[in-house]
């Protein structure tokens, strides 16, 4: 585990109700990106503070594809989607540190949600390029960093990274994710 990666017990925490209120809705933050019947990567779900309620927007016939490195994030992503009835439409993936491949997602999602989380990773070019590799052409990522953790220079160099993978500026997210950078890129 990178030692820059949040540990799994802040989970808990991160997938706590209470956010909504003191940070950012998930429902708020997603509507104008996310529809029914899309398939949506969700790399770094933590215990899935966003991946539920994307599940209940892409509805039955979509899909949340969440991709962890922590086995108990994933566990508790499990848990929760089960006890909420949406585990039909969540696929909890363990994949390793420095690669996000999961066979048979090339070209087959609408939506990447990169939050908090690029970061995290050991390679933001490679993030990049995996996440541009998934997503259908035009298709979305929306990219948002905690301020207090990465600095307007290193999220422009970031976003000069996501451009490097084939990714356009399309928008500043709407609505703004609070004490986040936040945008939204398209694949070219």
């Amino acid at each position: 585990m990178q030692e820059r990666v949040c540990p799994w017990w802040l989970g808990y925490l991160l997938a706590s109700p209470i956010r909504k209120w003191i940070s950012d809705n998930p429902e708020r933050l997603l509507a104008p990106y996310v529809k029914e019947g899309m398939a949506v990567v969700e790399p770094g779900p933590g215990m899935g503070f966003f991946t539920l309620p994307l599940a209940r927007m892409v509805g039955p016939a979509g899909r949340v594809i969440a991709i962890d490195i922590q086995p108990r994030m994933l566990e508790g992503l499990r848990r929760r989607a089960g006890r909420a009835g949406l585990k039909g439409r969540i696929e909890a993936h363990l994949v390793s540190p420095d690669r996000m491949g999961i066979p048979g997602l090339a070209n087959a999602a609408d939506l990447v949600l990169a939050f908090a989380v690029v970061h995290e990773v050991p390679s933001a070019e490679s993030f990049f390029s995996e996440s541009a590799q998934m997503l259908k052409p035009r298709g979305l990522l929306y990219f948002a960093e905690p301020k207090g953790h990465v600095k307007p220079r290193a999220f422009a160099a970031e976003i000069e990274a996501a451009r490097a993978a084939g990714f356009r500026f399309k928008e500043v997210a709407r609505p703004p994710a609070r004490r986040c950078h936040a945008v939204i890129l398209e694949k070219e």
